[in-house]
């Protein structure tokens, strides 16, 4: 029986009954009932409690609240992956973890047409009708005096202890008592742990605090939050936030400005920086704020949301401050700064910004020295698409000038952290000396966030030039220093760096989680989030998700144009070459190639070239202009003399193999891919030594005579066309299956099978001996039908996977339809896991190298357990599960 609680009298007489005698198929009794409304308290169906027969035991089992985890399932069964984890940790705040007010709130969150669910979208929904009513319901139960204790509870909209409660309420310590045990008793308020020896009292769930206040005449309400901060102010420490709300909520203009002040100070001080930034944005989009407060606050708002993370509001409020022609110039200059700032650093809009900056030096020069420097220097950084090398290190220069005149140490710090990360940006071998400068021993925490600026820019650039080891102690040194000085932007921009530096390390295991939650975290945050969202769309380019790949770096989840720093649009530009020369498009690509080339070279900082100069040759030059390509390559070189840049230096030898190998110089082409090889190695770099140890080894092999594939097994000095010596081919072999092996490490699908297949095309001559005709593999998948049902389960189309094995189109469709039909799946997406489970029964579950050995008997489909049975390549054996309905195991073997 459920609502025991509203049971009438004869029913729980009835209940009684059934307790003392029970009949004789009774198995059980279940009883529900809300105990904070019962009629006696602990006894559900009255008192004096039931006699209960023998034979039964009784269990009280008590719902508890459910805890975030618990309202993380219930959002995912009702919406899917479409709840932020801030929703629902706001859904759990809010809701205090009662089952009945999440699902109320999921019920109207699911109707809402976002494709992402945040925090404000749980605020924007309100509250449930069926808990205002509740609670609503129960103070109105109360008598008519004792309900002021409710809609205090409601006004301070937090648990306090009882006295202040009452002081609140306005009533007497006697009549204070007697409404508090009315409060308790009809559940309107409920008590919640002890602090300091007392207890803490609020209303049963957080959300219903809006609709108790809302039911108070605004004059009540104004006393209250009066008779609020007069309480709140007697605290220790003060809480200045809350102080600040009541005061503006009951009309105290003056005195809610000098609590916004208080509180944003310590907010800032104890590095709370989101905090300080949102009560700020709320104060000053008020128009009751006059102009001598709002040039106090201003500044505040817009040094935190600098040196914080800004929230969606900031630049906003901050534009309109600097359109004030109320404010004094100096202040609408500082603020005017920060903004410049703001725009470059976290908004991405570059143009915007750079024009901020320049109209607040100017603004500044006179009065602010200081702050004029601050404003060159952030001139001085080359990562916008705007203006040359050689203009930012003038600003540079007049940085430095300004901050020897203005005194300021913070400034010189600033300015200091600026030269460093100017000089570590184009690879100037005096950078490293120039980052011993930097003040990381200051007692001015001002000081120590220039200096972890300065560290955590230089440890992005080291990632940009190919100096790895050097990044992860810059990282980590800038890391710590930005967490204790509170520098929560300087701590994600390395952390991005970090996600940057997984990637090119291959340290792939997880980084596409990792990459993801960091797009989550900082998804107003273009220009923070865009080293995710580059690598994650490099990420599914190496696994031949081409549509995944063409989101994240220029489709919907991309970062705006114009958001992202110059070397990751260079990035970007050279990933998305490679996607139209895969796909055929030489003129696309070469396209893209001119654009993002001029890019470079009107910045004049070559070391960024070193992820797009590659993929831009090579698209130039079969698109028809070798002699551009040829250019193109001696511009790199040039640009690259006496800089410090390992990437780029590898670079510029595949450049030179790509332009080789263009232009049918074979040979050449894989000396030049073999030195980059060995320069990626060296870093390492696992991913870029693969494909030009893969690009050397397919000159080598394209340099044959036909029929010359195979290795010559005597190692004698007879050459081959091209220049080849015999047993050339024994190397070039050993390089791709050593590519196989890399790329299959990294999780490269698409990389591999491309491998895989120009492996197979130069077996050597006893693995090509065999009986005449196709060989019969019966229900098993060969191996080219095992590869193109790898890349189709990635997603590539047959077109796509005809020009990556190097097949028709026709031939490709017939592998998949053959793949399709013997592993039992009617869709391409089901082919996914029905090949992993193939791939495994070959495999053997062995942790050796995949080979091109034949499965032995085995079966598949039916309603058994789909089991494959069979040999590996070499002497491993194995079960792999196949589409049956039940496991499959798996087995073991070596390769």
């Amino acid at each position: 029986m459920d609502d025991v609680h509203l049971a009438e009298p004869e029913l729980l007489d009835r209940l009684r009954g059934v307790l003392a005698r029970p009949a004789s198929r009774l198995v059980a009794v279940v009883l529900a009932y809300r105990p904070e409304e019962l009629a006696e308290p602990g006894l559900p169906l009255g008192a004096p409690p039931p006699r209960t027969a023998p034979e039964f035991t009784a269990l009280r089992h008590r719902l508890e609240p459910w805890d975030e985890d618990r309202v993380r399932r219930a959002a995912e069964e009702v919406l899917g992956d479409r709840a932020t984890a801030g929703a629902v940790r706001r859904l759990h705040q809010v809701s205090g973890g009662v089952a009945q007010v999440v699902v109320d709130l999921l019920a109207v969150l699911r109707e809402s047409s976002r494709q992402t669910i945040t925090a404000a979208e749980v605020d924007a929904a309100g509250v449930p009708v069926r808990l205002a009513e509740l609670i609503l319901g129960r103070t109105a139960a109360l008598p008519a005096p004792y309900r002021m204790v409710v809609g205090a509870a409601g006004v301070l909209d937090e648990p306090v202890r009882g006295d202040e409660l009452l002081a609140v309420a306005g009533l007497s310590p006697v009549e204070g008592h007697l409404a508090l045990l009315a409060a308790l008793s009809g559940a309107a308020l409920v008590a919640r742990g002890e602090e300091g020896g007392q207890y803490a009292y609020g209303l049963p769930v957080p959300l219903a605090a809006g609709p108790v206040r809302e039911s108070l005449p605004a004059p009540v309400r104004e006393q209250l939050h009066a008779r609020a901060a007069e309480v709140l102010v007697r605290r220790q420490p003060v809480p200045w936030a809350a102080v600040a709300r009541h005061r503006r909520a009951c009309g105290r203009v003056k005195g809610w400005l000098r609590a916004v002040e208080r509180a944003a100070t310590e907010a800032t001080a104890a590095g709370r920086h989101p905090e300080a930034i949102a009560l700020l944005e709320r104060t000053l989009a008020s128009a009751a704020v006059p102009p001598r407060a709002r040039g106090r606050l201003a500044p505040m708002l817009s040094r935190s949301a600098v040196v914080g993370l800004r929230s969606d509001e900031t630049v906003q409020v901050l534009t309109q401050i600097v359109q004030d022609e109320d404010l004094p110039a100096v202040v609408r200059g500082e603020v005017r700064l920060d903004l410049g700032l703001l725009l470059c650093n976290q908004v991405g809009l570059g143009v915007e910004g750079w024009g901020e900056l320049e109209r607040a030096s100017d603004e500044l020069r006179e009065q602010r020295p200081d702050l004029s420097a601050r404003a060159m220097s952030a001139l001085a950084m080359p990562y916008w698409p705007i203006s040359s090398l050689a203009t930012h290190q003038e600003w540079m220069d007049g940085a430095e000038e300004a901050a020897a005149d203005s005194g300021d140490v913070a400034v010189r710090a600033a300015v200091a952290a600026g030269r460093a990360s100017l000089a570590m940006s184009y690879g100037d071998p005096g950078a490293v000396d120039l980052l011993k400068t930097l003040p990381v021993d200051s007692t001015d925490p001002r000081c120590l966030q220039h200096a972890a600026r300065g560290l955590c820019n230089a440890a992005d650039s080291s990632v940009w030039l190919g100096h790895y080891s050097r990044a992860v102690d810059l990282l980590a040194e800038g890391q710590e220093l930005a967490a204790r000085s509170g520098a929560p932007y300087t701590e994600h921009t390395a952390l991005g760096a970090r996600l940057q530096l997984e990637w090119a390390t291959g340290r792939w295991a997880g980084l596409t989680e990792r990459c993801e939650a960091f797009v989550e975290a900082t998804a107003d945050m273009p220009v923070i989030s865009a080293d995710a969202r580059m690598v994650l769309g490099l990420l599914a380019l190496a696994r031949g998700e081409w549509g995944r790949a063409l989101s994240w770096l220029s489709g919907e989840q991309a970062s705006p144009p114009g958001a992202a720093p110059a070397p990751l649009s260079a990035a970007v530009a050279g990933a998305l070459i490679r996607l139209e020369l895969v796909r055929e498009n030489p003129a696309a690509a070469a396209g893209i190639a001119r654009k993002a080339w001029a890019g470079i070279a009107d910045k004049g900082v070559w070391v960024w070239a070193a992820e797009l100069a590659p993929w831009a040759v090579e698209a130039v030059a079969r698109d028809g202009d070798a002699a551009a390509a040829r250019a193109m390559a001696e511009e790199f070189a040039a640009g690259l003399d006496g800089l410090d840049a390992p990437a780029a230096t590898a670079s510029l030898s595949w450049s030179r193999a790509a332009l080789a190998e263009a232009a049918g110089a074979l040979t050449e082409a894989a000396g030049h891919y073999r030195r980059a090889a060995a320069a990626y190695g060296k870093m390492p770099r696992p991913y870029a030594a693969a494909l030009t140890a893969e690009g050397a080894a397919r000159c080598v092999l394209a340099a044959l005579p036909d029929g010359e594939g195979e290795p010559s097994g005597t190692g004698g000095g007879r050459r081959r066309q091209g220049g080849a010596p015999s047993g050339a081919p024994d190397r070039a072999l050993a390089e791709l299956d050593g590519c196989v092996a890399g790329f299959t490490e990294l999780g490269a699908v698409w990389d591999a099978a491309r491998a895989r297949a120009a492996l197979r095309e130069h077996q050597p001559a006893e693995e090509r001996r065999r009986a005449p005709g196709r060989p019969s593999y019966g229900d098993r998948l060969s191996p080219r039908e095992s590869e193109v049902a790898e890349l189709a389960a990635s997603g590539l189309t047959n077109r796509e996977i005809a020009s990556t094995l190097h097949l028709s189109h026709r031939t490709v469709e017939q592998h998949v339809a053959r793949a399709m039909h013997k592993l039992g799946t009617v869709s391409r997406r089901d082919l996914a896991a029905a090949s992993a489970a193939d791939r495994a029964g070959e495999d053997g579950g062995g942790g050796g190298a995949r080979g091109d050995g034949v499965r032995g008997d085995g079966a598949l489909g039916g309603t058994g357990a789909g089991a494959r049975t069979g040999t590996g390549t070499g002497t491993g054996t194995g079960t792999g599960a196949g589409p049956g309905d039940g496991p499959g195991v798996a087995g073991r073997g070596e390769h």
